[in-house]
């Protein structure tokens, strides 16, 4: 006989559990059903026309890009708006100018078009370029100091990777002969490099994000460029926080210098990209001065690749490779730069940049609390090293 606290068994229909997963699918594909529906009334019925029936069209459109050639102004120009722009007129120092447009016909939303205007442009003068839409809507584009594009030739690609190399694989590897000097740290000395290193990357991420907000802000408002910025950054730490946990433990030593190199090197395509913009632009003085800014600037982050290697003993191939990793994208970066490339990539390289740096804080942070302790975070040598990497990066910033 069957106790009375005790339950029969449930029998479950067959045919009811193969039914469930379609019914669960149904479901889920429920939401989706009537979200068409509700797109395809405000589409083909399109009941919000009455309410604009008697509003101007709205036009907007951004100039990304200015590319100078020997006679010659090329311009890729991305619309947005109700409906799509249509370049009717071109003006160049106020004077009309003929123009073609690549493809031919308006420019439809979201979508580019290359515009070339014949115009005898004087090297180290200012231009400024005016379109005009069909609706009588000028959009304008102003050339501070008038310069040729680099263009892709042997020699000028050897020219800007020696740029390259000057701004970021050079001062790392002055950086890293600092190591010798750190390995005769004791235990709190080896806390205050790490925090010294949290407070260099610190100040990186925080100057990285600036800069991708900066750029952003110069593409279209459609594109959403700071909102990019912000999940570029986080997907970026995500997946590298995955990628360095897969074996179910935090990268030290090598593997945590890899990352920070990686991280830094991201941010030193970014500081290329600056560079070889302002040479871009025509704006010789302008990036030398970056030049020496940035390879003053980069000498510390050195320091904060050697850290997690105080207490091992890495061979010099192992040294060449980080300041290889650190520097390196440096050099594309320049080259890029130079092209002119839309504010909407950089600012998304900028923001690839902030999450892997964020990354590396994270783990160089929860190295700190591994070796010490939680209440390791806030000894006097964590907050100081801290504070002094912060002030480091400023001032060194200041050169910049």
């Amino acid at each position: 006989m069957t106790p009375d606290n005790m339950q029969a068994p449930v029998l479950r229909d067959p045919a009811a559990s193969r039914a469930q997963p379609w019914r669960t699918a149904g479901w889920l594909l429920l939401p989706l059903v009537v979200l068409v529906g509700i797109l395809a009334l405000l589409l083909i019925a399109k009941p919000l026309e009455r309410l604009t029936e008697g509003a101007p069209p709205v036009e907007l459109a951004s100039i990304e890009r200015v590319r100078l050639t020997p006679g010659l102004i090329s311009l890729s120009v991305r619309a947005d708006g109700s409906q799509p722009v249509s370049v009717a007129q071109v003006q160049v120092d106020a004077a009309f100018r003929s123009f073609t447009i690549d493809p031919p016909g308006p420019i439809g939303r979201l979508g580019s078009a290359r515009i070339d205007i014949p115009y005898p442009w004087v090297a180290g003068e200012g231009h400024t370029i005016v379109l005009l839409s069909s609706s009588g809507v000028p959009f304008e584009k102003v050339i501070e100091v008038a310069t040729a594009t680099p263009v892709w030739d042997g020699p000028t690609l050897v020219m800007l990777a020696i740029v390259g190399v000057l701004l970021g694989i050079a001062p790392v590897a002055t950086g890293l002969l600092a190591f010798p000097a750190m390995g005769t740290l004791g235990a709190n000395g080896i806390r205050f490099v790490l925090a010294l290193t949290v407070g260099l990357l610190a100040y990186l991420f925080f100057d990285t994000l600036s800069e991708g907000f900066e750029q952003a802000g110069k593409a279209l408002a459609r594109l959403r460029g700071p909102a990019v910025v912000l999940v570029t950054m986080l997907v970026t730490a995500g997946a590298l926080t995955m990628i360095g946990r897969r074996h179910g433990r935090a990268p030290e030593g090598v593997a945590l210098a890899t990352f920070i190199a990686f991280g830094i090197g991201l941010h030193n395509l970014g500081e290329g990209l600056a560079v070889g913009g302002a040479i871009a632009a025509g704006e010789a003085a302008l990036a030398t001065f970056l030049v020496i800014g940035f390879t003053i600037h980069n000498v510390s982050e050195g320091f904060a690749i050697a850290a997690p290697l105080v207490g091992r003993k890495p061979r010099f191939p192992t040294f060449l490779g980080l300041a290889v990793l650190a520097g390196l994208p440096a050099v594309p970066g320049v080259w890029i730069g130079a092209q002119a490339i839309s504010p909407f990539w950089i600012a998304i390289c900028f923001g690839i940049g902030a999450g892997a740096i964020l990354q590396v804080i994270v783990e160089v942070t929860s190295m700190i609390a591994r070796r010490g302790g939680a209440a390791a975070l806030l000894s006097p040598a964590v907050l100081v090293g801290i504070g002094v990497g912060l002030a480091v990066m400023y001032l060194t910033a200041l050169f910049v």
